[in-house]
C-alpha cells in the first residue's frame, strides 16, 4: 500500500504515513463503472420491490379480500419504503464520502492521467487539491497532466504556484524552476528567465542558473565627496558588456562600452551603468553620484626660464624637488614619466620641459619651458662621438668604426649624452660607452668621456656624488 500523498509504500494497517504524516483512509478502489453499477442495482431492486407488491395487492384485491388483507399490504409497502429510503440513504452517505476522501480523489486522477483521459484526471485532481490544498506533490501531477494536454497557461500558473509554495520541498521548487525556465528559454525569453530568477530570492537556485542571470555592476568606489582624483572601475561576472553614461540618461547597448577606468577629476559626475550578457539580458541600472574637489598643489619652480642660449646650463627645480615628473617629448607628464632627481643638463638645440607635481592622486598645473641652446662652436656632439670612436681605435680596444672587438657580434657603441661645465674648467660634451650584444641587448658599461666643445680635446670622466673628475687620456690629442 502507498501514501495517496508521497507515494512512500506503506506498512499494511498503518493509519499514517510515517513521511509525510498524512492520516490514510481506508476506501475501496471504486471505479466509475462501480458506482454506476451500484446505482443500478438499488434501482433495479427498488423496481422489483414496488413491482412485487404491486402485483400481489392486484391479486389479493382480485381474490376481494377483506381489510385485514388490506392492511396487511400497507404494511408490507412501508417495510418495502423504508428499504429503500435505508439503500437510497447508504448510496448517497457512500457517495458523499468518496467525495470528501482526498485518497479517493487522488487514487481516481492518477488513474485516469494514467490511461491518458486527462480531462476527467484535472476533474479529481482538482478536487483533490481542495480538499487537501497544500499537497505540493498533487500540484506537481496536475501540472504534468496540463503539460500533456498542452495547456501551457495552466502548467506555467501551477509551476510557479509550486516555487511560491512555503510547503514544497526544496527539490520540489528546483524541479519546478527548471521546467519553468525551460519553458521561456523554448520562447527565447531570456529577460524574463533573469527578471524572475532575481525575483525569487533563492540563492541555491540563483547559483544555479547563473548564466541566466545579467548582475548588477558593480562600482569600485562607493558615492560621495573626494578631495583626490579617483579612477572608477565598473566589473560584472559573466562573459557581457557594461555600458555606461555620465549625462543623466539610461545606459544601452548605444551607450559608451566600459573598457577601461573612468578617471574622474574636479567637478560632479552621475554614472549610471548597466550589464548586458551575451543572450542580450539587461541587468538593473546603477546610478553612482560623485563630488571632486581636488585640492590645488604648488606649481614646480623651474630655475631657468624660456629662451635663447649659447652655452651650458642646468635646469634644476628651487622649491620642494619631492613627487615632481616631467618630459621632453611635448607631451603632459603624469606617474609614469621620467621623476626630477637633480639638475637636468640642457639639451643642445631645440627643447620642450614640461614639469608636474604629482601627489596621493592629485596633480598640479603643467609647467612648460622652450629653450633653444645654440654652441659658439663648431664642434658639435657629433664630432664628439666621433673623436672618442677614433681614440678607442688607437688604443686597439675597437677594430673598426662599427665598434667591434671581435668576432662575436657584439660592439661597443659611444652615445652624446649632454654639454655641461664641469669644474668651472671649461664645457665639455659627455660621451656615454654602450656594449651592444649581437642580439640587440644594450647594457651601459659604466665607462664616460668628456671632449672639450671648443678643442676637441678628450678626457676619461669619472662621476662620484654628481662631481665630475676629469681624467686625461694617453692620446687626448687624437
Amino acid at each position: 500500500m502507498k501514501c495517496p500523498n508521497c507515494g512512500l509504500q506503506m506498512k499494511e494497517g498503518a493509519l499514517y504515513c510515517e513521511n509525510c504524516g498524512e492520516e490514510i483512509h481506508i476506501v475501496p478502489d471504486f471505479e466509475p463503472e462501480l458506482e454506476d453499477a451500484y446505482q443500478q442495482t438499488i434501482k433495479n431492486i427498488t423496481d422489483d420491490i414496488w413491482e412485487g407488491a404491486s402485483q400481489q395487492d392486484d391479486e389479493e384485491l382480485h381474490e376481494g379480500e377483506g381489510a385485514a388483507v388490506k392492511g396487511k399490504r400497507r404494511r408490507r409497502c412501508i417495510v418495502c419504503g423504508g428499504i429503500v429510503v435505508f439503500l437510497l440513504f447508504f448510496a448517497a452517505s457512500l457517495s458523499s464520502y468518496l467525495y470528501y476522501s482526498s485518497g479517493y480523489q487522488t487514487a481516481m486522477a492518477r488513474k485516469y492521467a494514467e490511461d491518458g483521459l486527462y480531462d476527467k484526471a484535472v476533474k479529481y485532481y482538482d478536487r483533490a487539491l481542495e480538499l487537501d490544498s497544500t499537497n505540493v506533490a498533487l500540484m506537481v501531477e496536475l501540472a504534468d497532466v496540463y503539460f500533456h494536454k498542452n495547456n501551457k497557461m495552466e502548467y506555467e500558473y501551477l509551476l510557479r504556484r509550486i516555487v511560491n509554495d512555503e510547503n514544497a520541498s526544496e527539490e520540489q521548487i528546483e524541479s519546478a524552476y527548471g521546467k519553468l525556465i525551460a519553458i521561456y528559454r523554448s520562447r527565447e525569453d531570456y529577460q524574463e528567465i533573469n527578471d524572475f530568477l532575481l525575483a525569487s530570492g533563492n540563492a541555491a537556485v540563483i547559483s544555479m542558473y547563473q548564466n541566466y542571470i545579467a548582475s548588477e555592476p558593480e562600482f569600485s568606489i562607493k558615492e560621495g565627496y573626494y578631495t583626490t582624483i579617483q579612477p572608477l572601475k565598473l566589473t560584472a561576472s559573466g562573459s557581457g558588456k557594461i555600458y555606461y553614461t555620465m549625462d543623466g540618461t539610461n545606459p544601452d547597448t548605444e551607450s559608451t562600452q566600459y573598457t577601461t577606468p573612468i578617471l574622474m577629476e574636479n567637478g560632479d559626475y552621475i554614472i549610471k551603468a548597466c550589464y548586458v550578457s551575451e543572450n542580450g539580458i539587461y541587468s538593473n541600472i546603477v546610478t553612482k553620484e560623485y563630488h571632486i574637489e581636488i585640492d590645488e598643489l604648488q606649481i614646480p619652480e623651474i630655475s631657468v626660464i624660456s629662451g635663447e642660449y649659447n652655452f651650458p646650463i642646468n635646469i634644476e627645480i628651487l622649491d620642494d624637488t619631492e613627487n615632481v615628473y616631467y618630459t621632453t617629448d611635448g607631451s603632459t607628464p603624469t606617474a609614469e614619466s621620467t621623476l626630477y632627481t637633480g639638475p637636468i643638463p640642457m639639451p643642445v638645440g631645440k627643447s620642450t620641459f614640461k614639469f608636474i607635481r604629482i601627489e596621493s592622486g592629485i596633480s598640479s598645473v603643467v609647467e612648460e619651458r622652450t629653450y633653444v641652446l645654440t654652441m659658439n662652436t663648431d664642434f658639435m656632439p657629433e664630432d664628439a662621438e666621433d673623436r672618442v670612436v677614433e681614440y678607442c681605435m688607437s688604443l686597439g680596444k675597437i677594430y673598426d668604426e662599427a665598434g667591434h672587438f671581435d668576432e662575436s657580434g657584439d660592439m661597443y657603441k659611444y652615445q652624446y649624452q649632454y654639454v655641461t661645465n664641469i669644474n668651472d674648467i671649461d664645457d665639455f660634451y659627455v660621451v656615454m660607452e654602450i656594449l651592444r650584444s649581437a642580439d640587440g641587448t644594450l647594457t651601459k658599461t659604466g665607462t664616460y668621456y668628456a671632449v672639450n666643445a671648443y678643442t676637441g680635446e678628450l678626457f676619461r670622466l669619472t662621476m662620484s656624488d654628481s662631481s665630475y673628475i676629469l681624467v686625461e687620456t694617453e692620446n687626448k690629442s687624437q
